[in-house]
């Protein structure tokens, strides 16, 4: 979801989102190209601890860009069943790609991939569902509420929303497991596949439409007139919320009476998730300040070419580290040819990045000459 936040003004969107990019590369290529040996040291641990952030991050700014082109239909004065089908659409066909995404997969797979990986729920599958998800509640808010109440509305029932996915998490992977239903199906609620329990390494809605929830309460406030008016110290305020989270999530932690009888801290537990709020929100301030005082759009930005084109990068390198037509040979190097082949996947992207965005701009420009000859004079 790229239209309506490209503004220079918002290019830390961009950038927070090809920081994104770049861990998605590294903990991709290290985890596919690593031998065995190479996987037991303390840099591969790292790396992995790293590749904790990009589906988060992924799904908080699609949260925040959601809010962002919601709030431009709005002030066109579009009534929120049109926002709803605008917006729904094009979770759809989010949800869609992702669905094309594991067709291309299996079929350059032919023959050692199983069929199951056809229905496997990918981080696209979730950004896609959770997006029309959100386009259902901005639906409800914006048809119950008017005037000043509506923002403070869609802030609170995004928070709700978040808060219930996350709690809601851990018994739905374990004593509420919803096994009646068919694997497919029950794979979107707690990532069970084919396997007979909940898989941490896929994507269900349970937790993780919660981050998407984060971010779309997170663009309405910043939408807010006062947020805007007082951007800077909005910023500071945001990372300040996201430090008292993650203090947060620490003291929970450490009590001795837990909410659940089976506690997961890793891949399930509520504390997890408030203490990974916390940190895309420190994250979120500092991209902010980085572009606004920093060196974040000095020139030519290489996070921010990435961040524009995420969903291509996304698609296209999976297949030359993962894929058939890997680069390297698969957990078979050294860190320093994964390395290597990492720099390689990185200024490959980048310019495939590049090169799309300038087309785009080129369409652009040719289909407004043809809709208006006049300017071509």
């Amino acid at each position: 979801m790229q239209a309506g936040i490209n503004s220079s003004r918002l290019a830390y969107i961009d950038w927070m989102r090809g920081l994104a990019c770049v861990l998605m590369f590294q903990t991709h290529c290290y985890d596919s190209w690593l031998s065995a040996a190479a996987r037991q040291s303390k840099f591969f641990t790292y790396s992995q601890l790293g590749g904790t952030f990009p589906a988060p991050l992924f799904l908080f700014l699609a949260g925040i860009s959601f809010a962002l082109v919601t709030e431009k239909l709005r002030k066109k004065n579009l009534a929120p069943a049109q926002i709803a089908r605008s917006m729904i659409r094009r979770g759809a066909e989010i949800f869609g790609f992702g669905l094309l995404f594991r067709l291309q997969e299996y079929l350059i797979a032919w023959g050692w991939a199983p069929h199951s990986d056809l229905l496997r729920v990918d981080i696209l599958n979730t950004i896609g569902f959770s997006m029309m998800l959100m386009g259902l509640l901005c639906w409800l808010v914006l048809s119950t509420y008017r005037g000043t109440r509506i923002r403070l509305a869609l802030v609170s029932t995004s928070i709700v929303v978040a808060g219930l996915i996350s709690l809601f998490t851990p018994p739905l992977w374990t004593t509420w497991r919803p096994d009646w239903l068919p694997w497919p199906l029950e794979s979107y609620i707690n990532g069970v596949h084919n396997l007979g329990v909940p898989q941490p390494w896929l994507f269900p809605i349970f937790p993780w439409a919660a981050f998407a929830f984060a971010g779309l309460s997170t663009g309405f406030i910043l939408q807010s007139t006062w947020a805007r008016e007082h951007e800077s110290l909005n910023f500071v305020l945001t990372g300040t919320s996201g430090l008292v989270f993650i203090a947060l999530s620490r003291w929970f932690d450490r009590q001795p009476h837990q909410l659940y009888s089976v506690y997961d801290y890793w891949h399930t537990s509520p504390n997890f998730w408030l203490i990974r709020i916390g940190m895309l929100l420190v994250m979120l301030a500092g991209c902010y300040a980085w572009c606004r005082w920093g060196a974040g759009q000095w020139g030519f930005s290489p996070l921010i070419q990435l961040g524009q084109a995420s969903l291509l990068v996304y698609w296209v390198h999976i297949e030359f580290v993962y894929g058939r037509f890997s680069i390297l040979p698969k957990h078979f190097v050294s860190i320093s040819t994964a390395s290597e082949g990492l720099l390689t996947i990185f200024l490959a992207m980048l310019i495939l990045a590049t090169v799309r965005t300038r087309l785009k701009g080129r369409g652009a420009e040719i289909l407004a000459l043809f809709r208006n000859p006049a300017r071509a004079s």
